[in-house]
């Protein structure tokens, strides 16, 4: 690594970003424009054939006979979860470590979520936990599972393929068959990543995308996409989509509006072709992250792979000891970081009513107190990244931290 002694108070006054999409636009930005402009010339700006051409690119990268695009990632949520039926009362499992969006959706439609904790090295849904649940706490009637407390139809599953890892599917999938409920994958940070050779999507009775401009597929505004191998499914999120108008002006069921635009489907179908491209970039950083911080162990804990999975890096999170003190360094310092999530679901305020406390998901919770994600986006400079990695380096050589944690 070429030593920055003499070149740390230039590149201080560079700040390092989280995330550069200027950098991303410059190369491609003369074909996005052209792509613009073709929308503009057709004025087709709701439901253009891009949108179209975008649902069949994607339903081919994404090994899944069908792809139904709409408003936002959270959207897809919604609506899978208004597609498969999910009844008022019934419940939803799901991890507390995600976005948001994992868990409104559920609510929104009057969904009882329940929470199972996450592995400690993947941060994605643990099978063993899930399997414990079921067990514990639920109980087979007929072909259905239903909470035995509350009484509630367990619906589905939402695994979440977090930071672009996909999660351990095929043991939850058998444990769906077995117990009878659905898999709706939330593969919003997953676009392109693998699981036994097998794409994000493709292992679900539907999986939601999303499209937020900081996704590894970005469009330059909110875009979602659902992915399924049901044909009935996929009709019925078309309806869902518009409004549950076919044909037009014609309502068999009450849908909502969430129609992607037609601008975005033409930014994405310029995008969709440096995708991959994108996630070697990601994965090269990794590399470089890696090799460079496993030596600070066991104050620093690089991202963990399974060895079936194959990452697309949407975030290069670490864990680490005094995270907070650790951040305000690399701020200070000028670089970009972001702490993914500072707050479980099952301690946010706005679920208090579903009875969870502190120490209920302990991975979760540390998950929450440790995690930090550096910059790892494709077109990062060397020199950048060699800069974050020092700056690293030299907080845990100077300031004092905590006794190391226990392995996991």
């Amino acid at each position: 690594m070429e030593c920055f002694k003499h070149r740390d108070d230039i590149i201080r006054t560079v700040k390092v970003p989280l995330l550069d999409l200027k950098a991303q636009l410059e190369p491609i930005q003369s074909d996005i424009l052209r792509a613009i402009q073709d929308v503009l010339s057709s004025q087709h700006f709701i439901m253009g054939e891009q949108v179209a051409r975008l649902e069949e690119e994607l339903a081919h990268y994404t090994q899944t006979p069908y792809s139904v695009a709409c408003a936002s990632g959270s959207d897809a949520l919604l609506l899978s979860l208004m597609a498969t039926d999910l009844r008022a009362g019934e419940g939803v499992m799901t991890v507390p470590f995600t976005f948001f969006a994992t868990v409104s959706a559920i609510t929104r439609l009057g969904g009882h979520p329940f929470f199972v904790d996450i592995d400690p090295q993947t941060y994605n849904l643990a099978p063993h936990a899930l399997k414990n649940f079921l067990t514990k706490e639920c109980e087979k009637r007929g072909t259905a599972c239903f909470h035995k407390r509350t009484g509630k139809r367990i619906h589905s599953i939402i695994p979440v393929h977090l930071f672009g890892q996909c999660a351990e599917m095929e043991p939850i999938n058998a444990l769906a068959k077995e117990w009878g409920f659905l898999v709706i994958e939330d593969a919003a940070q997953a676009l392109g990543a693998t699981y036994k050779d097998c794409p994000a999507g493709t292992w679900g009775d539907v999986a939601c995308f999303s499209f937020f401009p900081s996704k590894n597929l970005g469009a330059m505004g909110d875009g979602g996409l659902i992915t399924t191998k049901n044909a009935d499914t996929a009709e019925r999120l078309r309806v869902l989509r518009l409004h549950g108008s076919k044909p037009k002006y014609y309502h068999k069921v009450v849908g909502i509006n969430s129609r992607l635009d037609t601008l975005q489907a033409a930014i994405l179908l310029v995008k969709l072709k440096y995708l991959d491209a994108w996630a070697e970039g990601r994965r090269k950083n990794a590399k470089t992250y890696d090799l460079a911080l496993r030596d600070l162990l066991p104050n620093i804990q690089v991202p963990v792979i399974r060895p079936e999975n194959h990452t697309v890096y949407n975030q290069y999170c670490i864990r680490a000891e005094n995270r907070d003190e650790l951040r305000k360094t690399l701020q200070t310092a000028g670089i970009g970081t972001e702490v993914y999530y500072p707050l479980p679901l099952h301690l946010q305020e706005c679920f208090s009513d579903l009875g969870y406390k502190t120490g209920d998901f302990p991975e979760s919770e540390r998950a929450a107190r440790e995690i930090l994600a550096l910059p790892v986006y494709p077109e990062l400079p060397a020199a950048a990244q060699e800069y974050v990695i020092r700056q690293i380096q030299n907080y845990y050589r100077l300031a004092p931290v905590q006794p190391a944690r226990n392995a996991s």
